[in-house]
Order: structure tokens, then C-alpha cells, then sequence
């Protein structure tokens, strides 16, 4: 492992904050370098947890900066958010189109202001109200800047944007990555923003090659590559490897549906046995004292 690996794993990967009486297993990225290096592919490394919606628990809605501490008091963890525009243009998160199924509120997000936003409270994924209030993507991102990593779902923001403030008023965080959702769009961030890490599906040969032939170099790259590691795609994650790209899937649409939790577990286990980087679930907490050590094949 080269030498920076173990001085970034050694004085930033597990530090701990705090956060009243609670610790949190924190991250602070301080520049590109190091959120390189925090999604530079090493065998070395354990298995890492992200939180799908920014996690969730019971008490603790999804896209919720309380999910988001509470989970971190439990794990090591980066976060999956949904930023998404109110009727007077404040990025707010909220992953549906919709205010019904995660607040006390009705319609639509973009029918309403963020002023009028503030008279709901979020809901857990239970349907329990909660004493949460819809948070703004200023809020998570100052609340997050010196413990954690957020990958950025766009919900029908334009992508200039997008552009625009990571040159202007997101500039002093260097813990953003972009999720795309294609080539058309990376090309467009990267482009404009040289400082700019992306999340990009690669999932066959034939996308592997189109992000090999794009401009954009590796070091950028995070790759998505589904719902599981698939066996038959083995050629496409050693490419990635070398490259020193890592390999998230994402479990919300298959494991984090099964209801029973010990089958769920089991679940959770078997998909850690296929050694994926990163996994991105809706419960990261239900992956505590799950053995995330990186298994030899």
C-alpha cells in the first residue's frame, strides 16, 4: 500500500469527534487529495458503509442530519442525499417529488416555499412523526464539513447549478461527490470543475470502455456497478482495480427490502461476501458487528 494510504487511514480515516456525550467516527477531508484517497481502491482497506437517503432508523427519518449523526455514533459511514429545489429555489433534501409519504405535509416540494416547508415535521421510515424539520443542503453540508463524505442524488436541479456552486459557495467543502447519470453528464461537471469527484455507473465492458476513452481520469472516478457484485462482470471490477477505482452497489431496491431482520442480515452478509468497496444501504446500522474485513478469494 503506497505510503499516503497509511498516513490518510491512520490520521483522518478514524478520527473521532464528538458530538455532546456521543463519539462520532468521523472523516475530515481537507482537499481533493484526500477525498481521493479516501475512494482510491486498496485491498487493504475494509468494506465501507454508506447510507442510502442519508441512513435511517427508527426515530431518525432518511435525508435528516439527525440520521445522519445518529448513524455515525454507530459506524464509520459516508451519506447518499437528495437535494432537490423548493418553489423559491432553496435546495432542500427530500428524496420523493412528493411531501406525503416522509412529512406531515401534502403536494408538491416545488409547489411550496421553504418558509412553508417549515411547518412540517419529517417522518422515519416506520411513518412515525418525528420532531425533525426538512433541512437545507447549506444545513447538512455545514453540519457535515469536518465529519463526513455526501454523494450528491440530483433531483431535477439544472446542472450549471450544480457547476456553479462548486466554484462559488460550496468551494470551502472538499467532501461533495456527484452522482450522474451518464457520460453526457460527468463530461459536463468535470469540464467545468476541475476539483469535481463523481459517482458514475460502470457496470458492463461497454461502459467501462466509455469512461476509458472519456477525458475524465480515473482518480475522479467512484464507480456504481449495481445491485451485487456479479461474477460474470469480474473483468470490469479487476479493470477498475487497477486503476484504483472503487466498487459500490446498492442494496435498497434488493436486500433492504426483506423484511424478517435476521433474513435481511443474512442477506447483508452474503452481498459482503462478494467484496464489493462500498456498500450503499438504506439501514447502515443494521451492518454493526457485521464482519466488514476484507475477504480473500
Amino acid at each position: 500500500m503506497r505510503l499516503i494510504t497509511y498516513l490518510f487511514l491512520a490520521g483522518v480515516l478514524l478520527s473521532l469527534g464528538s458530538c455532546g456525550a456521543s463519539k462520532l467516527h468521523t472523516v475530515h477531508i481537507k482537499n481533493m487529495s484526500e477525498l481521493q484517497e479516501y475512494f482510491h481502491y486498496s485491498p487493504e482497506k475494509d468494506i465501507m458503509i454508506s447510507g442510502h437517503r442519508g441512513g435511517m432508523l427508527e426515530g431518525y427519518p432518511e435525508n435528516s442530519i439527525a440520521s445522519c449523526e445518529k448513524t455515525l455514533t454507530m459506524m464509520p459511514s459516508f451519506f447518499e442525499i437528495d437535494p432537490r429545489f423548493t418553489k423559491d429555489s432553496v435546495i432542500v433534501l427530500m428524496h420523493d417529488e412528493t411531501l406525503d409519504r416522509t412529512t406531515t405535509g401534502t403536494g408538491k416540494v416545488s409547489d411550496h416555499t421553504y418558509a412553508e416547508l417549515q411547518q412540517f415535521y419529517l417522518k422515519d421510515r416506520q411513518g412515525n412523526v418525528t420532531e425533525h424539520k426538512i433541512p437545507t443542503l447549506d444545513e447538512m453540508l455545514e453540519w457535515g464539513k469536518d465529519k463526513t463524505v455526501f454523494n450528491f442524488d440530483n433531483k431535477s436541479i439544472p446542472w450549471q447549478i450544480y457547476s456553479d456552486n462548486l466554484k462559488g459557495k460550496w468551494s470551502k467543502y472538499h467532501n461533495i461527490l456527484l452522482s450522474v447519470r451518464s457520460l453526457e453528464e460527468a463530461l459536463f461537471y468535470y469540464e467545468r470543475n476541475p476539483n469535481v469527484m463523481l459517482c458514475v455507473e460502470i457496470s458492463n465492458m461497454e461502459m467501462y470502455e466509455a469512461y476509458k476513452n472519456s477525458d475524465i481520469p480515473w482518480d475522479r472516478i467512484m464507480a456504481y456497478v449495481k445491485y451485487t457484485m456479479d461474477p460474470a462482470q469480474q473483468e470490469v471490477y479487476d479493470l477498475l482495480h487497477s486503476h484504483g477505482v472503487m466498487c459500490m452497489i446498492a442494496i435498497a431496491p434488493t436486500a433492504d427490502r426483506i423484511q424478517s431482520k435476521e433474513a435481511r442480515i443474512e442477506a447483508y452478509k452474503k452481498e459482503l461476501g462478494g467484496n464489493p468497496d462500498i456498500i450503499e444501504t438504506d439501514y447502515p446500522a443494521d451492518f454493526v458487528g457485521l464482519d466488514v474485513k476484507r475477504k480473500n478469494k
